[in-house]
């Protein structure tokens, strides 16, 4: 999934299918952070990013942290994801 096939489930009346948009946003937005930090590992990104590749390691486990949330509230709240 990328982020524009989120696009319709952003914008329902449904907080069911807004929750669904943000779980899938964060999922595919981690996914493509921790491709750059492997490519960073390998020394193929191409560029050099400007912050640390530890900050970037922080970033994706408080987003893999977020995610386990997301998926505690979906199945408390009855939310298919």
């Amino acid at each position: 999934m990328e982020l524009k096939d989120t696009i319709e489930l952003m914008q329902s009346e449904d907080y069911k299918e807004r929750f669904k948009a943000e779980f899938y946003q964060v999922r595919t937005r981690r996914e493509k952070l921790i491709d750059l930090l492997d490519r960073w590992n390998r020394g193929a990104l191409g560029f050099e990013p400007k912050c640390s590749f530890e900050l970037l390691c922080t970033q994706r486990d408080i987003m893999g942290a977020y995610l386990s949330v997301l998926r505690e509230r979906a199945k408390i709240e009855g939310i298919q994801l």
